[in-house]
C-alpha cells in the first residue's frame, strides 16, 4: 500500500506563508490525526525546517539529486503508516525567471526528481495535489515587489515586455503536475476562490476530522512603495542588508501607504494579461482528470 501524501504546491504569492502558519498552529491536531508535516520556514514560520533542493533550468535529473531529495523528505516522515502533508511553493521553481519572460522553466525537471524521491519512499502516486493560480498581472507585480524587499531590482517598466511576452503560463504548469506527478487527484484553484487557510486545508485534505484554528496574523504582506523605494536606494548604493535590517525599513514606512507607481502595469497591459488569464483558465477547464474550482 502506498504511503499517503498530500502536496500543497503553492503557487507563489497565493498566501502560501499564511497556509504554512496554519499548519504550524494546528500541528498537534494534524499529528494526532496521523499526519507528518513538511514545509519551509522562509518567512519565519515556526516549525518550518524543509530544505527541498530540486534542479534549476538546464540541470538534468541525476541520481544524486534524487537521493538528496529522498533524504530530505525521509527526515520529515519516517513512519510508512503515517500520511505526509507537504507544503512547498518552490516545487515548480523560482519566480525570478519571470524577469526573462520564462514561466517556471525548470518545472518538468523538478517534478520528475520529486516524483522519483516520493517513489523511493513508497509514495508512488500522491494522494492529492493542490495548486492555487493567481492572475498574471497580480502575480508578476507581487513577485517583483517581494524580490525588491531584499534584492536590488531593475525598474519595473524595463521588465514589462518580458511579462507581456511570457513564454507560457498556467495551462503548461497544470499539465506538468498532472502528467508527471500523476496524483490520484489534482485540485486546481483560482485565487479568487482561495478563502481562508483552513478552507484551503480542507481542499487539500477533504474530510479532515480536525478542529482547525485560523492564524491570527497575515503573513508575507508586501512592503509599501515608500519602503521599497528606500530599500532600493540602499541596495543600488551597494549596501547588503540582513533580514532584520530590511524588515526594520519596511516597518518604518508601514504608514506611508500612498501608491507612487513603484510597480504597476498600464491599463492596456493589464487588459492583455487579464484576457490571457481568462483564456488560460478556459483551457485549464478543458483538461480532463483534474478538479478545477474557479
Amino acid at each position: 500500500m502506498d504511503k499517503p501524501v498530500f502536496i500543497h504546491a503553492g503557487a507563489h504569492r497565493t498566501g502560501t506563508s499564511s497556509f504554512q502558519m496554519c499548519l504550524d498552529l494546528n500541528r498537534a491536531g494534524l499529528q494526532a490525526a496521523g499526519f507528518d508535516l513538511a514545509y519551509p520556514g522562509r518567512d519565519g514560520i515556526p516549525g518550518g525546517t524543509l530544505r527541498l533542493k530540486l534542479p534549476g533550468p538546464g540541470e538534468a535529473r541525476s541520481e544524486q539529486m534524487v537521493a538528496r531529495a529522498t533524504r530530505t523528505l525521509a527526515t520529515h516522515s519516517t513512519d510508512p503508516a503515517r500520511a505526509l502533508l507537504l507544503s512547498e511553493e518552490n516545487i515548480p521553481g523560482r519566480m525570478f525567471h519571470f524577469y526573462k519572460g520564462r514561466f517556471y522553466p525548470a518545472a518538468e525537471a523538478r517534478l520528475k526528481v520529486l516524483k522519483a524521491a516520493l517513489q523511493a519512499l513508497g509514495m508512488a502516486r500522491p494522494t492529492r495535489v493542490l495548486l492555487v493560480l493567481r492572475p498574471y498581472d497580480a502575480l508578476f507585480t507581487s513577485a517583483y515587489r517581494k524580490r525588491a524587499e531584499d534584492n536590488p531590482v531593475p525598474p519595473f517598466a524595463t521588465l514589462v515586455p518580458h511579462f507581456i511576452g511570457m513564454d507560457r503560463g498556467w495551462p503548461a504548469l497544470v499539465r506538468a503536475f498532472k502528467t508527471i506527478l500523476a496524483p490520484d487527484e489534482l485540485v486546481v484553484l483560482d485565487y479568487a476562490q482561495r478563502g481562508s487557510s483552513t478552507a484551503l486545508l480542507h481542499h487539500l485534505v477533504p474530510g479532515l476530522d480536525v478542529t482547525l484554528q485560523e492564524p491570527a496574523r497575515v503573513m508575507n504582506l508586501s512592503a509599501t512603495d515608500a519602503a521599497l523605494k528606500a530599500l532600493q536606494a540602499r541596495y543600488h548604493a551597494g549596501e547588503t542588508l540582513e533580514r532584520a535590517a530590511w524588515q526594520e525599513v519596511i516597518a518604518a514606512h508601514q504608514n506611508q501607504r500612498d501608491p507612487s507607481g513603484f510597480a504597476a502595469f498600464g491599463a492596456e497591459e493589464s487588459g492583455v494579461l487579464s484576457a490571457r488569464y481568462e483564456e488560460h483558465l478556459n483551457k485549464i477547464a478543458k483538461i480532463r482528470g483534474i478538479t478545477f474550482l474557479r
